[in-house]
């Protein structure tokens, strides 16, 4: 088995780890204080190709893969894990729209995405009942040949943007059906940013919707589909988030070395001390394993056809990643002792990072029992 990355995978990684380390990484205090991405951040991401990377020539996309897709959105992660998040969800939408819309729908949306002009967001977690399709209160309503949507959708990346909401609500007899809308439309509207813990930079928001008017061509796919479209939004966002905290686990592990290296204690390296030398392999060996898990992801998403396997593996990964991203991160921090409870030090900022992971995108025992249920099917 050839491990190996191609040519072109090699100069994408470089790409995107040049990017970070010479325009992302000078910023990342500024956006983790303000909870803001820089429009300098937001052009170079552009230039790029990120919003479009795994997207097909035809519709101004790089046409790359998801393996590509995976290794540079890590490098990205590794300097800011909120460019990780807005650029999942972005890709989610592009991924969607090119799996199931129409050709009308893929020329109207797609090429401004790839640009960056437009981002996606995607709409179904609500407030009384998370993320559980049976208890969908958001509603559309049929009147001629459009629909009025009304409700509230909680914890929404990229809803501050301009651009496409892809929204999943229900039809009057009970069909879940997914909606193509445009964000700042009349009837649209959305909170103050949430002050989260961590991943600063990818802003969530409630997004209120009041009688939203989408006309029939809207709908993306067929009507009752949309638990279909949630699915598979779901492989596509937990490999764009498990990139996302393998980059925060390289990141971790970089800073727990850096710091072994330089800090000394009577006169010597702490590196030199062999609990500092465990703790360095513990995170090398931690970043080692998740590393090929999303890679493998990366594989399953552009090469397996079975839906339900990709459920299992994307689950799986998105498991494996977070909590590997709080293992290293906890030991680089015992690495730094005291100094990485002060803000001062990037990895105060990683713990803060990683340790959102595991309650997002699926809760461990959620994503346990979910993998479970495919292994068991058969």
């Amino acid at each position: 088995m050839d491990f190996a990355l191609t040519k072109e995978e090699e100069l994408i990684q470089k790409a995107a780890r040049e990017f970070a380390e010479k325009v992302v990484e000078p910023l990342a205090e500024r956006i983790d204080r303000n909870n803001e991405m820089p429009a300098e951040v937001m052009e170079g991401l552009a230039d790029l190709g990120m919003f479009g990377i795994t997207m097909p020539e035809a519709y101004g996309g790089g046409d790359a893969g998801h393996l590509c897709y995976a290794l540079a959105l890590e490098q990205l992660s590794k300097a800011c894990a909120g460019i990780g998040m807005l650029v999942s969800v972005h890709s989610i939408g592009n991924s969607i729209i090119y799996k199931f819309g129409t050709d009308e729908q893929k020329k109207r949306y797609l090429p401004k995405a790839a640009t960056g002009e437009h981002i996606f967001s995607f709409a179904f977690t609500e407030p009384g009942t998370g993320s559980d399709p049976k208890q969908l209160a958001t509603t559309a309503r049929r009147e001629g040949g459009c629909y009025y949507i009304n409700g509230t959708k909680r914890f929404i990346s990229n809803a501050g943007y301009k651009g496409a909401l892809i929204v999943i609500a229900k039809e009057d007899g009970g069909d879940i059906t997914a909606f193509l809308l445009d964000k700042h439309c009349e009837g649209y509207s959305v909170s103050e940013p949430w002050n989260k813990i961590g991943v600063h930079g990818g802003q969530l928001y409630d997004v209120y919707l009041k009688d939203v008017k989408v006309p029939q061509e809207n709908i993306l796919g067929k009507n009752g589909e949309g638990f279909s479209i949630l699915k598979s939004a779901m492989i596509y966002g937990k490999l764009g988030l498990a990139a996302q905290f393998l980059g925060i686990t390289l990141a971790a592990y970089e800073e727990g070395l850096a710091y072994a290296k330089n800090k000394t204690h009577r006169g010597e390296a702490i590196v030199k001390f062999q609990h500092v030398q465990q703790a360095i392999a513990d995170m090398a060996m931690k970043y080692d394993a998740s590393m090929l898990y999303v890679r493998h992801l990366a594989w399953v998403v552009d090469n397996v056809k079975d839906p339900m396997l990709q459920i299992k593996e994307a689950a799986f990964t998105k498991l494996f990643s977070v909590e590997t991203a709080v293992d290293v991160c906890r030991i680089s921090m015992s690495v730094h002792g005291s100094y990485g409870c002060m803000n001062d030090y990037k990895i105060s900022r990683l713990w803060r990072d990683a340790i959102l992971g595991p309650q997002v995108e699926g809760t461990v025992n959620m994503l346990k029992i979910m993998g479970a249920s495919v292994i068991l099917r058969g």
